[in-house]
């Protein structure tokens, strides 16, 4: 019964991630506004876009060839990258809501997922 959730959770979140990278990729001034610190298009948000893009490809990649204990490792350090926004945002002039109630609230969903598939 765990298992499902656990790889369900894994799954969905990455897939996330690959939307939000092609996002910036295709969509930036969208995107930007919706991370919480609007940017004019260039360098930054094309590196944003292709590094969430290949951290969603990669757990997919570790779910499906690996196991759930590589997946979990990978989803436990890539946490690191939503509290980091959250950071960002405070400390560029988002506001608080979009801080915690979006960056902040991933890294703890982040985290669960780990910790699900560490127990599987």
């Amino acid at each position: 019964m765990l298992t499902p959730a656990a790889y369900g959770l894994a799954i969905a979140l990455n897939l996330f991630v690959v939307f939000i990278g092609a996002r910036f990729l295709l969509q930036p001034e969208a995107a930007a506004a919706g991370y919480g610190v609007p940017a004019k298009p260039g360098a930054y948000l094309t590196i944003k876009g292709l590094r969430d893009l290949s951290y969603g490809i990669l757990g997919l990649a570790l779910i499906a060839f690996v196991g759930p204990h590589a997946a979990a490792w990978f989803m436990l350090i890539v946490a690191l990258n939503p509290l980091g926004d959250t950071l960002i945002v405070l400390r560029n002039g988002g506001t608080k809501a979009v801080a915690f109630g979006i960056h902040f609230a991933t890294a703890v969903v982040v985290l669960i997922s780990a910790a699900l598939l560490f127990a599987v």
